[in-house]
């Protein structure tokens, strides 16, 4: 506790020029740091291995090339990204007491995680809408969704993440940070970075805005409406097995899609109008957000897709 006051001083006292921020692990826990890595450790392992093995099953198997299961395979390397971004400095935090960390290290830790979560978002969006198709009108899914079109739609989504995050992250440089620059998470979040600027943040705060508009304000109508479009076309099938077979083929996604949003909205409105919440609280909110998809994503699609399943089992049973 000592050392952290320590950096906090030092952190006090530097310049707008060369700002430094202080990670937070567990509040209150950091005796018990090394113990509270071990799961984590678990967690992270799980998530670089599941979504690394249906990566590897995706590619190198011909039989799954097809628009669905590349698009999963675009998650999975999302889910990769997205483990990987936030993985060094939280068990940096946990281990070695690693808490300091400079503005530029952490725009940088930022562009890769923030990109990584639109770019996730975008593929949840690809693969509602490859649902839609497949039910909605069976007989032009392949003609629609061709190889060519799953690249191009891949490359939309890489740019619309570099166009929206970039801009977000270059209006950092010019803030002055004076205060204690205490993170709340063990990984550098930007409303978490804009809160303790003492310049006016109001063009960071619209252009914020702007980037929800564009990426979870498009994406979460598109999704809705997919859904929409999918139930009306399945309430039309006479029979009652069809309905349920049919349906079915979208429990995966819908589970995907659960533990992306449901971790992400409650961690923005923890840091909205969360702040009488417990410290703690946030800390283990922030860590459900990142760690819950990548580790949850591999076991949803695994256990809910017939074709995955067999080709991961194979897999572990050929090693």
């Amino acid at each position: 506790m000592l050392q952290i006051q320590d950096n906090r001083e030092i952190l006090g006292n530097s310049t707008s020029e060369a700002p430094m921020f202080l990670l937070t692990g567990i509040p209150g826990l950091e005796s018990v740091h090394p113990w509270i890595s071990v799961p984590f450790c678990c967690l992270y392992t799980a998530a670089l291995s599941g979504n690394g093995m249906i990566l590897f099953v995706v590619i190198t198997q011909q039989s799954l090339h097809e628009p669905m299961y590349c698009f999963l395979s675009m998650l999975s390397a999302a889910d990769l990204g997205l483990t990987v971004s936030t993985m060094s400095t939280t068990l940096g935090v946990f281990w070695f007491d690693a808490t300091e960390i400079s503005l530029d290290a952490c725009i940088l830790q930022m562009f890769f995680l923030h990109g990584f979560t639109v770019a996730e978002s975008g593929v949840l969006v690809a693969m509602a809408f490859d649902r839609c198709v497949a039910i909605c009108d069976p007989l032009r899914y392949t003609a629609i969704l061709t190889h060519d079109r799953i690249i191009q739609v891949g490359f939309l989504m890489t740019l619309r993440s570099a166009v929206v995050i970039v801009p977000l992250l270059l209006l950092l440089k010019p803030l002055s940070f004076c205060g204690g620059n205490v993170l709340s998470h063990s990984y550098c979040y930007h409303p978490d970075v804009i809160k303790l600027a003492c310049s006016d943040t109001r063009a960071n705060s619209a252009c914020g805005l702007a980037a929800l508009l564009l990426t979870s304000g498009v994406d979460t109508p598109c999704i809705v409406l997919s859904y929409i479009l999918i139930l009306r076309s399945v309430l039309r099938i006479a029979s009652p097995q069809e309905r349920h077979k049919v349906f079915s083929t979208c429990v995966s996604h819908i589970g995907a899609v659960a533990v992306f949003y449901i971790p992400m909205i409650s961690l923005s409105l923890g840091h909205r109008f969360g702040q009488a919440t417990p410290k703690v609280v946030h800390s283990l909110m922030a860590d459900v957000y990142l760690l819950l998809p990548p580790v949850l994503n591999p076991i949803i699609y695994s256990v809910k897709t017939q074709q995955i399943r067999k080709a991961v089992l194979s897999l572990l049973l050929t090693k």
